[in-house]
């Protein structure tokens, strides 16, 4: 119903803002990354929306970015997961990030986004596979080499963390076959 606002941003009040748009305000709920980008109170915004009609209220979600809304969009598709739960989400990680832990398989990404338990981490990992991992990409694994998602998940698997595995992806060479890429990515953290 309401896909864009385009006004002044009157008031910023986390995760609310209100945007005059020709004399009408609209308070509009917004993820984190999306009010870190905001302009100071008074600049011209414009935001793509999500409009949520339920019993008790009309809530208007804005974002920043179309690939913020269609995770979102694909986030509440999911059972259990509302529209503050999926604003969370976002609030606690980009879309990027997102997308890199459904297609690496990562729930342990998820688990520390508050309100997000086990199950429901397992459950948007099964349902996002192939719809955001792939729409998005696995960004910063898949960027410089085709098989350094391999590498990574094998490293994953042997018990290091996303934050040393990525940090020996980026010192492979970029034509790096899987098994020659993992074996240079051990050593590299056997340093």
């Amino acid at each position: 119903m309401i896909g864009k606002l385009t006004g002044t941003l009157s008031d910023k009040n986390p995760p609310q803002v209100l945007l005059d748009c020709g004399g009408v305000g609209y308070e509009v709920q917004v993820p984190m990354s999306t009010f870190y980008n905001l302009p100071a109170a008074g600049e011209r915004v414009s935001l793509l929306t999500h409009f949520v009609v339920r019993e008790d209220a009309q809530i208007l979600y804005g974002f920043a970015t179309a690939v913020e809304r269609e995770a979102f969009r694909q986030l509440i598709k999911i059972a259990g997961v509302g529209p503050r739960t999926a604003l969370a989400i976002l609030s606690g990680m980009s879309v990027a990030e997102l997308s890199q832990a459904v297609v690496l398989q990562e729930s342990g990404r998820l688990i520390k986004v508050p309100g997000v338990g086990q199950k429901t981490a397992q459950r948007l990992l099964l349902e996002l596979k192939g719809k955001l991992g792939s729409d998005v990409g696995s960004t910063a694994m898949a960027t410089s080499a085709p098989h350094q998602t391999d590498i990574a998940q094998a490293l994953l698997a042997l018990g290091y963390s996303e934050r040393e595995a990525s940090a020996a992806l980026k010192a492979l060479p970029p034509d790096v076959g899987v098994s020659e890429g993992i074996k240079l990515a051990l050593r590299a953290l056997a340093r």
